[in-house]
């Protein structure tokens, strides 16, 4: 962000303007933050802050670079240890490389008991990781004791525990606590009462809660409302009262409210308040006192290690006695209303030396988001304990001998606290493939690198495939990519990067989609020689694809997404879990055609109208003209078989656009010129014509009330800057797809250039378009335009990210990778869902695979897949009885695909069972197999067939090529 214009760099933050706003944005240009500790949490937190853009950031730490440090830090290399380089010196530059606007120093001095911190006034944020308690406290005091309060915020990862502290001071406002953009919402009626009833159009939900409040606009016969803000008493999810209106005019009709958003005080203890009563997070409702207890375990961790000047040595029975009977202290002296949690104490004491990076990433990614709450008072801040723990990663490990546990020498040492030598081992020699390498790809790609995921020297291989390049906007949270790899392809590019973090990985990158089209290259084989599949996609189409493909080929996946803030993972494991597949979101709701045609309501429908005029003018009709050509040589012979009384499909619209072709620029402007009288004055003339000011419905109701808004024809202005705004860029991409230089003129052509909408090019003219279109529509239907930010959001159906929730989201799904590849047990697996802007985070259990009764005794999973293999002359007849042999259930109908092999009504189809399955199948050459759905037989006569799952059939008896 360029801090002294005040200017956001729309083509770096684009996607994170539409998570925080420009207010927020501007805010961050001007902070300073100094955070503390170098290792694998502080080097997460550095990378999404500045990511993110704040002003300057002060790296600091004391320590040297070690072996140990390869495995948690993703910054530092093997030269920075070899040449021992302190940690902050080897971090720093690459951490300043991540965002050309963020000032990056660094500080080794000494921070402790003694360091005066008057130099922390400079700072609006101070983030503390690896601090001793007592470094913590006092600095928590200092800051807590500003004017203004410094904003202090503590984080710790120990092994399989960590916790975040967040003080903001006495007093914090802030001025948008969730972040979400409020709505429009129609009204059905207004009582004039005491108090007054509002209730929605449709019975639509207003997702307001009791104490907010809401401003009116166009509300017809209560006039006195508009304009007006009234505090809401929710009544029902679609109906609140609004206070006294028994003394305003009867409401007649329309009107639509909108949420006003009102700025919220936070209060905030000091660290040393907070310990005796700690305000705690609960994230896993199924072990409610968990947070209680980490937050006693680590405390007591901390007295360890002031008593004994270390973290108790890995594997180290008396220490973890000793933590034990000091956590019990701690417990009693809080009076805690949770029980000490043995098992999870000597998890703590057994890994405290150790690191996950997995968990340093989902704990860094809310501590991060939690920095930038502090210095721009966007969201609501955590009050004030986030504790979270991965025991589920190790409670499977606990008879394994402490040997398992101990050092080599190598930078895997920190994991292998964690989770053992024969974990990490499995982890080296995982065969994984990744669909996908932006934002949540590089995070996870990052996650590989330091667990040492697919070695070449262990036969193990991370296989990626992306096929889109890199683009400036991706810089923003995609952090291995940088400026000069801009245009270059992602996976490449990314596989590269992450050789950089360890150069021990194989990793090997595609430039492919996966997709039907693509199933010669990923097909049965490749999936059998995966252990994992891991999406990192944007759609949800790409994921039920990929998901179809695992369940087929009996293959665990790891799915995840963000929106915003948001984010969630599924975990999907063969023969434990339902699949993605299960479950079916509600589809997207649809613009009704006459809505964006003639009665558009809300901005969203004329920014789609524009659109949508986009494509027609600018795509499809253009590709039309082309393959009209490609199909018919000359101008001259289709006149000729016109002439011919021949009808030529697409003749018309193809002449209609040779005749109103131009042939220089100032024709383009003249028929933008025509094209703003067809869409802004003549359409509205049309329909005020249809549908007169006056109309009445048969109930003698409006016809012209809201939603319904009748539109005003717009008289051209050349001096109006939106007219010739439109008018430019209309004739630019008229010029565009006729191929016409601004200064020369050109002859009939029967070849034109159709455009492909690309919303971030800011100098192609096509938001120019869709912005001004829009704007000209909404003004004839009297709606408030949308700013030109907003506008490209909804027309470029762009998903607004953040790095801060890319990365929590992504150390989350690596902590279930590991429980995979382990083979632990359904009860351990967590599917998350978390909005870190509330901040809310929530696990549970995955959805456990449901069995399916057919009859008898006879049941099926989605995993499950019959078989039958066959030869050349099998018949169909065959087919069927080997079914009935097999699974004792006689088959009534067999689908391949969309097409019906046997279906005993349909006439023709009995004498099919003589024909043989290859005649009836035609399976390609290189074809092993088909999936057929069977339905079976039902029990009683009347009943429906009852359905069953995919029978495989096998074209040979080996199951191998035919």
């Amino acid at each position: 962000m360029a801090t002294d214009s005040m200017e956001i760099d729309d083509s770096l933050y684009s996607r994170q303007r539409y998570v925080l706003g420009d207010s927020a944005m501007h805010q961050m240009a001007q902070s300073s933050v100094f955070l503390s500790g170098m290792g694998g949490l502080g080097v997460e937190i550095a990378k999404n802050i500045v990511l993110a853009g704040v002003k300057a950031v002060t790296l600091h730490d004391t320590k040297q670079c070690e072996t140990w440090d390869l495995g948690s830090n993703f910054f530092i290399r093997k030269e920075d240890v070899l040449s021992q380089r302190r940690r902050v010196e080897a971090v720093c530059p690459h951490v300043a490389e991540l965002n050309p606007y963020v000032h990056v120093d660094m500080s080794f001095s000494a921070l402790d008991d003694n360091t005066d911190l008057g130099f922390l006034r400079r700072y609006q944020c101070v983030i503390l990781t690896e601090a001793r308690l007592s470094l913590q406290k006092r600095v928590n005091e200092f800051c807590h004791s500003q004017q203004p309060p410094i904003r202090f915020i503590s984080c710790d990862v120990y092994g399989i525990c960590a916790r975040v502290f967040c003080d903001f001071g006495e007093e914090f406002e802030v001025f948008d606590p969730t972040g979400e953009e409020p709505k429009e919402v129609f009204i059905q009626s207004i009582t004039q009462d005491n108090p007054g009833v509002v209730t929605c159009m449709d019975n639509q939900p207003h997702g307001l809660q009791t104490g907010q409040s809401v401003v009116f606009r166009e509300v017809g016969g209560m006039v006195e409302l508009n304009g007006t803000s009234r505090q809401v008493s929710v009544l029902s999810s679609h109906s609140f009262a609004i206070g006294d209106t028994s003394q305003l005019q009867p409401y007649t009709h329309g009107g639509f409210f909108v949420m006003v958003k009102t700025p919220k005080m936070y209060r905030f203890e000091t660290l040393e308040r907070q310990l005796c009563e700690p305000r705690v997070l609960t994230p896993d409702f199924s072990k409610p006192e968990a947070p209680l207890q980490i937050h006693a375990g680590m405390l007591a961790l901390d007295t360890f290690q002031e008593q004994h000047s270390r973290l108790p040595n890995t594997g180290c029975l008396q220490d973890a006695e000793v933590l034990l009977k000091l956590t019990e202290e701690v417990n009693a002296a809080l009076k805690s209303k949770a029980s000490v949690n043995t098992e999870l104490v000597r998890c703590l004491s057994r890994t405290a030396r150790g690191a996950l990076p997995p968990l340093a990433a989902a704990v860094g990614g809310l501590a991060s988001q939690e920095v930038l709450k502090a210095i721009t008072g966007k969201f609501a801040p955590l009050q004030q304990w986030f504790y979270l723990d991965a025991i589920e990663v190790v409670k499977p490990l606990q008879p394994l001998s402490a040997e398992e546990f101990s050092p080599r020498g190598d930078r895997y040492d920190g994991l292998r606290a964690c989770i053992g030598d024969s974990l990490c081992l499995q982890l080296h020699k995982l065969r994984v493939f990744m669909v996908g390498c932006g934002a949540i790809g590089c995070e996870m790609l990052k996650n590989f690198a330091l667990l040492g995921i697919g070695l070449a020297k262990n036969s193990g291989e991370v296989c990626i495939t992306d096929p889109d390049l890199i683009e400036k906007s991706n810089l923003n949270r995609q952090f291995l990519f940088r400026p000069h790899h801009i245009q270059k392809p992602k996976s490449t590019t990314a596989a590269e990067a992450t050789h950089d973090i360890n150069p021990d990985l194989q990793v090997e990158a595609h430039l492919n989609k996966v997709c039907p089209a693509t199933e010669n290259i990923y097909n049965d084989s490749f999936y059998s020689s995966l252990n994992i599949v891991v999406t990192a996609l944007d759609n949800v189409e790409a994921r039920r694809y990929v998901d179809s493909r695992c369940v087929s080929n009996q293959r665990p996946l790891l799915d995840s997404g963000t929106m915003g803030t948001k984010g969630h993972t599924e975990i999907i494991v063969p023969n434990l879990t339902e699949s993605y597949n299960s479950h079916r979101d509600p589809p997207e709701e649809e613009i009704p055609f006459c809505t964006l045609k003639s009665f558009p309501s809300v901005i969203e429908h004329t920014i789609q109208w524009a659109r949508d005029k986009f494509e027609s003018a600018f795509v499809h009709k253009p590709s039309m003209y082309n393959s009209f050509w490609q199909t018919h040589s000359s101008a001259e012979v289709v006149l000729q078989r016109m002439q011919a009384g021949e009808s030529l499909e697409g003749s018309f619209q193809v002449i209609k656009l040779l005749s109103r072709q131009p042939t220089q620029w100032e024709q383009c402007v003249a028929v933008a010129r025509l094209k703003f009288e067809k869409y802004f004055k003549r359409k509205a003339l049309q329909l005020l014509h249809s549908f007169p000011l006056d109309t009445r419905l048969k109930d003698g109701s409006l016809f012209w009330q809201s939603p319904k808004r009748p539109p005003t024809p717009l008289e051209f202005d050349l001096k109006d800057s939106l007219h010739f705004a439109f008018i430019v860029s209309t004739a630019r991409l008229f010029a565009g797809i006729y191929n016409i230089p601004y200064s020369e003129r050109v002859g009939e052509r029967l070849q034109m250039s159709p455009l492909q909408f690309e919303k971030d090019d800011d100098s192609n003219g096509h938001m120019d378009f869709v912005a001004s279109a829009s704007s000209l529509r909404a003004i004839m239907y009297s709606i408030e335009p949308a700013d030109r930010l907003k506008t490209k959001r909804i027309a470029g159906k762009i998903i607004p990210a953040i790095a801060t929730a890319t990365a929590a989201v992504a150390g989350l799904v690596a902590l279930e990778l590991i429980k995979v590849v382990g083979g632990f047990g359904f009860e351990s697996h967590k599917n998350c869902f978390f909005n870190l802007a509330i901040p809310v985070v929530v696990l549970t259990e995955p959805a456990a695979v449901k069995q399916t009764l057919i009859r008898n005794n006879i049941y099926y999973t989605i995993w499950d897949c019959w078989t039958v293999f066959g030869h050349e002359d099998f018949t169909l007849s065959d087919f069927m009885n080997a079914v009935r042999e097999k699974y004792g259930i006689e088959p009534t109908m067999v689908v391949h695909g969309v097409k019906m092999l046997y279906v005993p009504v349909m006439p023709g189809h009995s004498k099919r069972l003589k024909l043989t399955m290859h005649k009836l199948i035609k399976p390609s050459v290189d074809r092993r197999y088909v999936d057929l759905t069977v339905s079976f037989a039902p029990e009683a006569d009347g009943d429906e067939d009852l359905p069953g799952p995919p029978v495989r059939y096998y074209f040979s008896p080996d199951g191998e090529t035919p």
